[in-house]
């Protein structure tokens, strides 16, 4: 091993409290591991140092006889030689708590124990009304069922899963590399921790069967797209009569003809005629609760004026008012015109002056300045 001190092997100072200790362990044993380089001799050495290291500072006692004679004072009481854990063993014991994760395993389902089932998704498509009102429906929804005649435990009635000889039901066995041991899943009873001899002819030894069920759910009024409900207990049943999963319903809000939304604002753009946009007037304009509304219309109204309904637009999910309704107005130009209207266009556009026409005005005077300075550049 290296004549360099445990601290600076670990990259801590003397002071170092354990939490220190362990967090530079972890750090510094997670670059060095085996299996991170696979068939590297300096880093098994490293991790070997790094093992030795903090085994002996984690340990008051040792790290006192450490402190005031060094290495050669731990000569049989623990030191390099003496009774030093083995490198894997101190890993797993500081990496308890992440090691399952870091693997992507779990520790109840490592030992063959009951095991939450799976969460399943649905997918319903309602219309922006039904988002409004909300809706009670039913779906029917593929899922797995536990086994009535085996009670999901696989083996035909009147027999009994077999506890696994391979790991001795614990669903995982060891595997040396080196002298590194990992923990795997039982390729004899594919984590289960039990062997099926005589399969429940019901479902095949799966514990489960496949079917149909039919559930009432409540769609809330002002639901948004992409929302999703979720129905605790409803999804597949565990393993080993572990909890059932839950069942999540996506909800998803198909495009409305005439109306626009945000969040609980109503959008929608309406044609104005031309003259009811220059006389002013009234327009009947839908609204999403199936009513109608008459909304009043200035005279001189432009395109992308927009005029505001209070409390016309939509719910919120946790009740109070709803939001408005905005209309959004396009004067439309009249086509399709008779010998008759168009000659009284063309009189109205004799009588027009400038001042009908404002926005037009406006805009060819900064026309015309344009010009202007550019012809004197």
């Amino acid at each position: 091993m290296s004549e360099r001190s445990y601290y600076e092997i670990l990259g801590v100072e003397k002071d170092a409290d354990e939490k220190a200790l362990k967090s530079a362990f972890r750090k510094k044993a997670m670059e060095y591991h085996p299996d991170r380089n696979p068939g590297c001799n300096v880093s098994e050495g490293k991790f070997k140092e790094l093992s030795e290291a903090y085994e002996t500072l984690n340990d008051p006692q040792k790290r006192a006889v450490y402190d005031r004679f060094g290495k050669a004072g731990l000569n049989g009481a623990g030191g390099p030689g003496g009774a030093h854990g083995r490198p894997e063993d101190v890993f797993r014991d500081v990496f308890g708590d992440v090691f399952s994760e870091f693997f992507g395993q779990q520790r109840g389902a490592q030992r063959g124990g009951p095991a939450r089932g799976a969460d399943l998704r649905y997918d319903y498509e309602i219309s922006l009304e039904e988002a409004f009102h909300g809706k009670q429906a039913e779906i029917t929804v593929p899922t797995t069922e536990k086994c009535e005649p085996c009670h999901g435990s696989g083996a035909e009635p009147g027999t009994q899963p077999e506890t696994c000889t391979q790991c001795q039901g614990h669903g995982r066995v060891r595997v040396s590399q080196g002298f590194f041991t990992m923990e795997r899943t039982c390729g004899r009873c594919q984590g289960s921790g039990t062997i099926i001899k005589t399969p429940c002819r019901q479902c095949a030894g799966r514990g489960a069967i496949r079917k149909e069920r039919t559930l009432a759910i409540t769609i809330p009024a002002g639901i948004e797209d992409g929302q999703r409900i979720r129905l605790g207990g409803e999804g597949e049943p565990g393993m080993k009569n572990g909890p059932k999963g839950d069942l999540y319903i996506f909800v998803s809000v198909k495009e409305h003809d005439i109306f626009e939304r945000d969040g609980q604002t109503l959008f929608a753009r309406t044609p104005v005629p031309m003259c009811t946009a220059a006389l002013g007037g009234e327009i009947e304009m839908p609204t999403i609760d199936g009513g109608k509304m008459r909304v009043s219309i200035p005279d001189g109204a432009q395109t992308g004026k927009r005029m505001r309904l209070k409390g016309k637009g939509m719910p919120t999910l946790r009740g109070g008012s709803n939001g408005d309704m905005v209309v959004e107005l396009f004067v439309e130009t009249p086509t399709h015109l008779s010998s008759k209207q168009k000659e009284l266009l063309k009189q109205f556009a004799s009588e027009c002056s400038d001042k009908c026409h404002p926005e037009s005005q406006g805009f060819f005077k900064k026309v015309k300045k344009r010009f202007e300075q550019d012809s004197r550049a």
